[in-house]
């Protein structure tokens, strides 16, 4: 089977393709891939640390304002959408795909809809409750459009074939141990903080970060890394401007991308962000604490929506942008670590924590920290299998929620709640007094379920 993949531009556009095309390696292991991508976009150092072979193409997208520089782009942009198409002609010809998958961004534009006039199965995943432009104007042209959360279907018209699926979660994110994560940073017993603004950057969020860590740097309590992106050129100056000495502090670690996010992931404490789709999508796969800051430039205001999922259930804080200082962002900081440092010594006296796995693929699940669970009931009943190799427990699998969590606490995840509905474990009085039952489910999974 061949497989072509196209999506760039940031690495929520990215990571899904990878997600998907490491679990078709895994599967079937003869199945060819190739990812078709923006010259010079992001893409191609990730798809190539990834290990799959790609060809690109070159498109961009139109400036929304109007300026004259604006005008001359989207003329640029006009003649690009005419070359890309005939590029990605030949490259499909070339490659002769059995289905193409699209993950948004401009450059899945021209790939998908030359594939779908040759006639070649596509399909498009839309990981936003809010689907972008790229994914509106092919789900006509698409076999199907697979989405992350039921509500995304209200975008589409009723003849589009739309599928909820999910976000696909990188299977690396997912097996990432912490201590092993910690031990390989180098880091050592005090909390890491980990920071980013996403793939691009984002200059508020680093505006800020930068006083956070000249303050954090003074007391040096606390680890952290900090990704400022790749178009943020005065972090570095501002970082200087508050007093920070990169040299008298290494526990800070300050890096343009952070190429090895899943272990940076694993090893956190608290993890600071904007609340795209992606980026919580992964933080609840990791049960992390997390400060949201929400990109108010964003179609229908959606990651504010998307994080307020997260906070309504204690499951995450949140800094409007509108509100966003250094100091509002370390007192955030030092109030979650104060109350990370009190659970956590609560939990140990308790015991350790344990693990869910899916025995199919030996992915983590869920991880909770209470001890009063029948862990062998869970293993032998998830290993039993039929000759058809389907596992009677298939709902308590795909349904395991990741990242829920106890009110009052930021850092408590609770262990895989579908499990307790289907009477695989027993709850402690802990887990039902946190009303998560009395939620509709659109509510308890906002962001879809876990598909294996």
């Amino acid at each position: 089977m061949k497989v072509l993949f196209t999506g760039g531009g940031t690495a929520g556009h990215i990571n899904p393709a990878l997600a998907v095309a490491g679990y078709l390696r895994k599967k079937e292991p003869d199945t060819e891939i190739l990812y078709v991508g923006n010259r010079g976009g992001m893409e191609e150092r990730l798809v190539a640390k990834a290990g799959y072979p790609m060809q690109t193409i070159t498109i961009s997208g139109f400036q929304r304002r109007i300026t004259p520089k604006n005008l001359m782009r989207n003329a640029q942009t006009v003649v690009r959408m005419f070359t890309a198409s005939s590029e990605a002609h030949r490259i499909i010809k070339e490659f002769a795909p059995d289905v193409c998958v699209g993950t948004g961004g401009y450059v899945s534009g021209p790939v998908i809809r030359e594939a779908a006039r040759l006639h070649i199965p596509c399909v498009i995943h839309e990981s936003n409750a809010y689907p972008g432009v790229t994914t509106r104007m092919l789900a006509k042209s698409v076999h199907a459009v697979m989405l992350a959360v039921p509500d995304a279907k209200n975008y589409f018209d009723h003849s589009v074939n739309c599928i909820v699926t999910g976000n696909p979660v990188r299977g690396e994110v997912l097996s990432a141990q912490r201590e092993e994560s910690r031990k390989a940073l180098g880091l050592d017993e005090r909390p890491l903080v980990l920071s980013f603004g996403g793939s691009l950057g984002a200059s508020a969020l680093n505006r800020a970060a930068a006083w956070m860590l000249a303050q954090s740097a003074k007391k040096g309590e606390v680890q952290h890394i900090h990704g400022y992106g790749t178009h943020d050129e005065k972090f570095m100056d501002e970082l200087r401007e508050f007093g920070f000495d990169q040299a008298a502090s290494p526990q800070i670690r300050l890096l343009e991308y952070i190429d090895n996010m899943p272990q940076c992931l694993s090893a956190a404490d608290l993890v600071i962000g904007r609340a795209g789709a992606m980026t919580l999508t992964e933080i609840e796969a990791k049960a992390k604490a997390s400060i949201l800051v929400p990109s108010p430039n964003v179609a229908e205001n959606h990651q504010f929506h998307n994080a307020m999922a997260l906070v309504r259930r204690g499951a995450a804080e949140i800094i409007e942008e509108k509100d966003l200082t250094g100091e509002a962002l370390w007192a955030k900081v030092e109030e979650i670590l104060a109350r990370t440092i009190e659970n956590l010594e609560s939990e140990d006296k308790e015991g350790g924590a344990i693990v869910v796995e899916d025995v199919r693929d030996g992915g983590i699940l869920s991880m909770a920290s209470y001890p009063d669970y029948d862990l062998t009931t869970i293993y032998s009943d998830a290993a039993i299998f039929d000759e058809a190799n389907q596992n009677p427990l298939k709902p308590f699998l795909n349904r395991a929620t990741m990242g829920i969590y106890s009110p009052g606490s930021t850092i408590k995840p609770l262990i895989a709640i579908a499990a307790l509905e289907e009477g695989v474990v027993t709850p402690s009085e802990q887990i039902l007094d946190t009303g998560f039952f009395t939620l509709p489910e659109e509510e308890r999974y906002p962001y879809g379920q876990y598909h294996p």
